[in-house]
């Protein structure tokens, strides 16, 4: 219920009330829309980091980066498939898609309908890999938007054939095949049954065939030989019945780095394409560059006596002669709660104790005003701009720094991190 349909509900006494308390018309929509004294392309005009000083750049130069590396790292002949899913790890989804298309990736790949429609409203044509099987009420948006899905059911495939059919169109699908990850996929040995079974199917088109490693990241290698086996064996058996499987791929950003003899036809390259080294054996070996920063600005500085305590629970108590400043990001906006206290953040090229909970949204930091050694003094204003994640005169807080402390992947935080802030996109 908008606001002046709840006002009119309960009549004049609330309206009463509102002038009593002195509240007048700040809550009121209808009171905002009457302000002549702004027009909307003024308002408009006031984004990002001028609502809220936070904000996360994008590094555009070094996506590109990150596709050449692995460009240059691929057999010849192979192509690559960028994966822009979760809205490209955080990083956002269309402008990483465009960057990564024009640095030489044929193919886009997400994890969600929603996610390929948005590439396509952006005006993005290349060719969209759903990496799961969407319900089966998703078609006509399948088709209406030329998205291709991963197929591991027959209802899924057979309904999907019959939609196309009926409005004379082609169905073309990715087939996944279960290795031994076991999460989604047509298990590797029934495969040959599956694809009999629909087959029949004149609107079907196979245009790949595809499965994912569990371990391609991990030192032992076992279980990753297991599945490379045993996808080479079920494709094999599949041209043996006369099934063209289309474009054949299984290697990840780990096993395109790691083992070129997963390259196949297409490699998918995830996570490095964002800057990160999928495990440390390809750490030393391959140029990757973090695409992503956290950048904040001051909005209070306050000098509590000796003793009294910061933020909530008061864990952190001033040693006395420090500044606490205030940075308008907290864990809703991904910085983990979990990280309080237990990280820096950078302010004029210094390391500065992160102090205090994390609030939902904001966070505070310590600022030594004793002079010591070599120490120069920092003297924080409001307004003045500090990274929590970044680099800066030498030093730097990464983001595989925050997940050694909460104990996760790259992949979570980055993901995490942009969940209310706005994007800065450097080219």
């Amino acid at each position: 219920m908008g606001f002046n349909a709840f006002s009119g509900a309960v009549g004049q006494d609330f309206s009463d009330l509102l002038r009593h308390t002195g509240a007048r018309s700040e809550g009121r929509a209808a009171d905002a829309q009457d302000c002549g004294a702004y027009s909307s392309e003024q308002l408009d005009a006031i984004v990002g980091p001028q609502r809220r000083w936070s904000w996360v750049e994008i590094d555009l130069s070094a996506i590109r980066n990150n596709v050449a590396v692995a460009k240059r790292r691929l057999s010849p002949g192979t192509r690559l498939m960028a994966v822009v899913k979760a809205n490209a790890y955080g990083h956002g989804a269309v402008q990483v898609a465009r960057t990564a298309l024009s640095a030489g990736a044929a193919q886009l790949a997400v994890a969600t309908v929603s996610e390929g429609i948005q590439l396509r409203k952006a005006g993005i044509d290349a060719p969209v890999l759903v990496l799961s099987e969407p319900p089966i009420a998703a078609v006509p948006l399948l088709l209406r938007y030329s998205l291709m899905p991963s197929v591991y059911t027959s209802e899924f495939a057979v309904a999907y054939g019959e939609e196309a059919d009926r409005h004379g169109l082609r169905a073309p699908f990715h087939l996944a095949i279960n290795t031994g990850m076991n999460r989604i996929g047509v298990r590797f040995d029934e495969v040959v049954d599956f694809v009999r079974q629909i087959a029949f199917h004149r609107a079907l088109e196979q245009m790949g065939t595809f499965t994912h490693f569990a371990t391609a990241d991990c030192a032992e290698t076992l279980d990753f030989n297991m599945q490379l086996r045993r996808f080479k064996e079920t494709v094999a058996s599949l041209r043996q019945i006369g099934v063209n499987p289309g474009l054949v791929h299984c290697a990840n950003s780990a096993a395109l780095l790691r083992y070129p003899e997963t390259h196949m036809d297409m490699a998918r390259l995830g996570i490095s394409m964002y800057g990160f080294h999928p495990c440390p054996e390809t750490r030393g070996y391959f140029d990757l560059r973090p695409a992503l920063s956290v950048h904040a600005r001051i909005t209070a500085v306050n000098m509590p006596p000796m003793s009294e305590g910061v933020s909530y629970g008061m864990h952190y108590r001033s040693p006395g002669s420090v500044k606490i400043c205030a940075v308008p990001v907290g864990y809703a906006d991904g910085y983990a709660r979990a990280l309080s206290s237990r990280t820096s953040i950078i302010y004029d090229g210094h390391l500065c104790r992160q102090v205090g909970n994390i609030c939902m949204d904001q966070c505070m930091f310590e600022v030594d005003l004793r002079s010591h050694g070599t120490h120069r003094r920092l003297d924080p204003h409001v307004g003045d701009e500090v990274l929590l994640v970044g680099a800066q005169n030498g030093v730097s807080v990464t983001i595989e720094d925050l997940c050694d402390v909460v104990g996760t992947i790259p992949h979570e935080l980055c993901c995490a991190l942009s969940l209310r802030m706005p994007k800065v996109y450097l080219r």
